[in-house]
């Protein structure tokens, strides 16, 4: 009996390798992946995929498009410039890391993590942060550094006629991520002068909730599983996109990322606030799988600077 057992067994087993493997094949690529085959990389050398690195660095406000005379020629080319490098120095202080201008391990670890997909230079400035100097009683100037919170160029902010705005879902938002949204909404309103309520028609509301894949009309575009996860615009702009290929969860999931702690950092934006350094803040950039976070002093204190409440 046991004889002819194990044949079957073993076919059951081949059966469920083939599909394990089928489906590995499927699985894409992140599109930060690109980033593992220039670890070491630094000013001087040519190495494939530099360009792509060019590319992020614009993406997210590292690199002007208008710093080189032909772009053309510019975004088919793998050399490791001067530019890059200094843009490199300008992400590594931005998050923490030793300002090399090399992509060395720490860095290559960060810039691959997924991450909000606004830019984290969009004040002109070349940190994400702000300071000032100050002199002590005895007349010693020294800088002390204030704040990390950044604004969006211009400071746009809602009017003071709108500190009470509606929202809505679009047709087509997936039903889970309602009570997640609202209670980020809620949260924003009970640590700032805002408040928030949910509108029954999406044409009057001051901001719209929605899922989106890939090139949805907007002018950025979403790159599939992992990379960029959600997006929001400044005031008074209103429109809050999730990417509809990411895996995302209501409560805290290792394999999935948090819609709520996504929810409040694209509030942020949708309010005025731009990027912060403070990685506590529920404005840093990046997120991993299962991550949950709330506001931070920073973040409040961005609002309130903002809008001088």
């Amino acid at each position: 009996m046991a004889t002819k057992a194990f044949p079957v067994f073993v076919l059951l087993s081949l059966f469920y390798l083939s599909v394990v493997l089928a489906h590995s094949h499927d699985k894409k690529p992140s599109p930060f992946e690109f980033l593992n085959n220039l670890q070491g990389c630094h000013k001087g050398e040519k190495v494939k995929g530099v360009n792509e690195l060019r590319k992020y660095m614009e993406k997210f406000g590292y690199l002007s498009n208008n710093t080189q005379s032909n772009q053309v020629e510019v975004e088919e080319d793998d050399d490791f410039d001067e530019l890059l490098e200094s843009a490199i120095k300008t992400y590594q202080l931005n998050y923490h890391l030793n300002a090399t201008g090399v992509l060395d391990t720490k860095t290559v670890s960060k810039m691959s993590m997924s991450r909000c997909g606004m830019a984290d230079i969009v004040n002109g400035t070349t940190r994400m942060r702000s300071g000032k100097k100050n002199a002590d009683r005895h007349g010693f100037s020294h800088f002390h550094t204030v704040a990390h919170f950044t604004f969006f160029a211009g400071n746009p902010k809602w009017p003071s006629s709108k500190y009470h705005l509606t929202y809505a879902f679009l047709q087509g938002t997936r039903s889970d991520a309602f009570s997640p949204v609202r209670r980020a909404f809620t949260t924003w309103a009970a640590n700032t002068h805002f408040s928030f309520s949910e509108a029954r028609n999406s044409g009057n509301a001051d901001i719209t909730i929605s899922f989106e894949s890939g090139n949805h009309g907007d002018g950025s575009s979403f790159d599939g599983p992992g990379g960029t996860l959600a997006h929001a615009f400044a005031p008074r702009d209103g429109r809050f996109h999730y990417d509809a290929d990411e895996t995302w969860s209501v409560s805290a999931n290792p394999n999935a990322f948090h819609l709520e702690t996504l929810a409040l950092h694209e509030i942020g934006h949708l309010l005025g606030l731009g990027h912060s350094s403070v990685e506590g803040a529920i404005m840093f950039p990046t997120f991993s799988l299962g991550e949950t976070k709330g506001l931070h002093g920073d973040d409040i204190q961005g609002i309130r600077t903002l809008y001088n409440v």
